[in-house]
């Protein structure tokens, strides 16, 4: 009987058959290795054992994801992806390397290994695949809106974004933030806009520079133009047409960029006419006359042909006629109840009154009114808004000499004195008030009665020496009325 020893066999196993290898013993299957790996976890590098270099492969894949997410450029991308390669390659070789090639398990052990690998990496490369699927129909939905100008889209779409989308597909997340990120720059102009339009240049010009920040910025032209329309279509219909006049203005004189915002011009244009009228019928309401008459002016001016151009021109002369009526009023009152000169000096017009004609012409007598207040009550008038002249009366004169009568004193009785009777010369001018023109400059004479039998004068101390040499004649209103009545009824 031959007594043999059983040779060993070729490749003897590093761990007893009925016990399977732990996790964290040394595998050198370059599959199993490369395949955990490939999680971006550092799996193939824990199987071997090599706890230093799982822990920086790890590290890289965090810091190269952070970077990724923070970035968000497309280098980022392939830095990841360059990463990835080097672990798994560098795995696969260091497993080589360490088991002389790929036999360092065989039969279950190694499936198990393999499986375990699998099981670790399918899942985080499947849930990337379905993150950035999920991710660009996200970025659809928000592309959708952006073209129909739905802001509100846009930001519910993005808002379903999270951190897994961004790890997975961070430049077409970024382009979601970036029309996340204008659309909430709308938002703030939409507000801008809306003080703006109460006439707040400050605002409106901040609301258009962050409009035109947003069209710089290709695909933003849907949703800035809804803003700009929403603006623009309310343009009119400010509480305040004032306001309006100032937006408008502010919108025709802003230089044109070339671009959507220059739609605001046509729109301004547009909207001018209805807030200048409206404007000019509010200061009217206040009695600012001027301010009403300015805007008004403007609609003639720019619009002449527009539909509210019949509106202005009765707005025009509303105003013109109260502004002309005060002026005259102001130089023909005085503030004590009386009437003063300056009308004299410097004459103005008062387009509203009836025009210089045959008949009687209701004056205004300023100046003189020793012999104007005789005058017939028809033709004299205190409201300047009814009257066709204005008479001023200059002080009155010796005239012509009328006759000449002897006068005795009780002192020289022997000694007669002479008297001359003059009739009363009353330097005139009358001004047509529907014109402010001169119509008449003239002196007028009025008659009277003349040498008295008995002639009342003033002496003054204890020496009478008779009359003044020159009296008036004795007017009464009839004659007051036959003197003036040339000027006053034609």
């Amino acid at each position: 009987m031959n007594d043999q020893t059983p040779a060993p066999p070729p490749y003897p196993p590093p761990y007893p058959p009925s016990y399977p290898p732990r996790l964290g013993a040394r595998v050198c299957d370059p599959l199993a290795v490369g395949l955990g790996n490939a999680s971006l976890l550092g799996l193939g590098y824990f199987m071997m054992g090599r706890r230093k270099l799982a822990v920086a492969a790890v590290t890289g894949s965090v810091v190269l994801v952070s970077v990724l997410v923070s970035v968000a450029r497309p280098w980022c991308e392939i830095a990841v992806l360059g990463w990835w390669v080097a672990v798994v390659a560098h795995g696969c070789y260091a497993a080589g390397r360490g088991a002389g090639g790929r036999h360092g398990l065989r039969g279950p052990a190694l499936r198990k290994r393999r499986l375990i690998a699998l099981g670790v990496t399918v899942p985080v490369l499947l849930g990337v695949g379905l993150l950035r699927y999920d991710a660009s129909r996200i970025e659809r939905s928000v592309d959708e809106a952006r073209e129909s100008g739905d802001c509100a889209r846009v930001l519910a779409a993005q808002g379903r974004v999270w951190f897994g989308h961004r790890a997975a597909d961070a430049p077409l997340t970024a382009r979601g933030d970036r029309t996340l990120d204008a659309c909430q720059r709308l938002r703030t102009a939409k507000g801008e806009l809306t003080a703006g339009s109460a006439g707040d240049i400050g605002e409106l010009k901040a609301g258009f520079d962050t409009l035109s920040s947003v069209l710089a910025e290709p695909g933003n032209d849907r949703t800035a133009g809804v803003v700009l329309d929403g603006f623009l279509d309310g343009v009119p219909e400010g509480k305040n047409p004032c306001d309006a006049v100032t937006v408008t203005d502010w919108l025709r004189n802003r230089p044109p960029t070339r671009d959507a915002l220059d739609r605001s011009r046509d729109a301004a244009r547009r909207a001018a006419p209805a807030a200048l009228v409206g404007c000019g019928d509010d200061l009217t309401a206040a009695r600012d006359w001027a301010k009403a008459r300015t805007n008004y002016q403007r609609l003639l001016d720019g619009y002449p042909g527009h539909e509210l151009a019949a509106d202005a021109r009765k707005g025009v002369r509303k105003a013109t006629l109260t502004i002309e009526l005060a002026h005259v009023r102001g130089l023909l009152e005085d503030t004590t109840g009386g009437t003063r000169a300056d009308y004299c000096s410097k004459p103005a017009k008062y387009s509203g009154a009836p025009p210089y004609r045959k008949g009687v012409n209701r004056a205004m007598f300023t100046g003189n009114d020793e012999y104007t207040d005789k005058l017939p009550a028809r033709w004299r008038t205190t409201d300047a808004a009814r009257a066709v002249l204005v008479v001023c009366a200059d002080d009155d004169k010796n005239g012509d000499g009328v006759q000449t009568c002897p006068y005795e004193n009780k002192l020289t009785p022997n000694f007669p004195r002479n008297v001359t009777f003059h009739k009363i010369a009353i330097p005139v001018k009358v001004y047509e008030l529907r014109t402010g023109k001169l119509v008449a400059d003239r002196r007028v004479q009025i008659s009277g009665t003349s040498c008295p039998r008995v002639l009342s004068y003033t002496t003054y101390g204890p020496t009478d020496f008779g009359p003044p040499s020159d009296q008036y004649v004795k007017a009464s209103k009839d004659d007051v009325r036959s003197a003036f009545e040339p000027l006053i009824d034609r």
